[in-house]
């Protein structure tokens, strides 16, 4: 069983604790409802009888008094119980939300990853990448970023909330982004925004089998996104894997693409 299935098991299993916590104090309560319809049967019983016969109506009156005084105690621990259920269901239902928000999350990074292994086309690829960035990161300002392998060199080819042409390059192995993606760690600093295109406020480092690709550089979020969660460092490690092999892949997929275009260029001029 993998880590996710277990979490999910143990999570049912809370919920199921929980749930039959909850049916038990409701079946307690059903007791203590009819126990006490019952004294109130028998209460009636002897309060009928004491009015037949006076000399008895002083002592029902301080078993009544003493009976009452054990009620309001009995009252004060269920309404204590209740409000430690009320408690409990609240907090179910708060690990419920998140519950259904993780199982969210995770179906949004399924989604993800099979939308960037679902095409060949380099195009194609860029735009699935900058999907993601702009919907589940909540990304505003951000550049793509391929390298140059013979000029070890990372140029912008793709970017959002600025023109392309403003991003800068960058030397593999130098500045912020080029040492991020020397390194292959993601890096993310506790802001979010920087005007500085040089210095990125997250830098994800796009390689394949230690090589590196290209990066994805974010400048800055959406106005209603106020910092980063769990699922946006799932989201980094994802692209930094998933997004290198498609881009990866399609890239070659276009050079080939360009080769056998080239050769059979090459074979009809030869032939005519």
């Amino acid at each position: 069983m993998s880590g996710d299935d277990q979490k999910r098991t143990d999570r049912a299993e809370e919920f199921v604790q929980l749930f039959n916590r909850g049916a038990e104090f409701t079946r307690e309560i059903i007791r203590e409802n009819e126990r006490l319809r019952v004294e109130l049967v028998r209460i009636r019983d002897r309060q009928e009888s004491a009015a037949q016969n006076p000399r008895d109506w002083s002592k029902l009156r301080q078993e009544l008094l003493e009976r009452i005084q054990s009620l309001e105690r009995e009252c004060t621990t269920v309404r204590e119980r209740l409000d430690q259920v009320e408690q409990e269901n609240s907090d179910f239902a708060q690990r419920y939300v998140e519950v259904e928000e993780e199982n969210n999350n995770l179906a949004n990074l399924y989604v993800a990853s099979y939308q960037l292994h679902s095409t060949l086309d380099l195009d194609e690829v860029l735009k699935i990448i900058m999907e993601i960035v702009i919907n589940l990161v909540g990304a505003e300002v951000f550049a793509v970023y391929v390298l140059d392998d013979d000029a070890e060199e990372l140029a912008p080819v793709a970017a959002e909330g600025l023109e392309l042409a403003r991003f800068p390059k960058a030397r593999l192995g130098s500045g912020i982004l080029g040492k991020a993606v020397a390194s292959s760690e993601a890096t993310c600093w506790n802001t979010t925004s920087s005007r500085d295109l040089t210095q990125p406020i997250v830098c994800v480092p796009l390689s394949v089998q230690d090589r590196p690709i290209g990066a994805i550089a974010i400048y800055s979020l959406l106005q209603q996104k106020d910092g980063f969660s769990p699922l946006d460092h799932e989201l980094f490690n994802m692209l930094g894997g998933h997004a290198a092999t498609a881009l990866f892949a399609a890239r070659l997929y276009s050079q080939s693409e360009r080769k056998l275009n080239t050769i059979q260029g090459f074979i009809d001029l030869l032939t005519n």
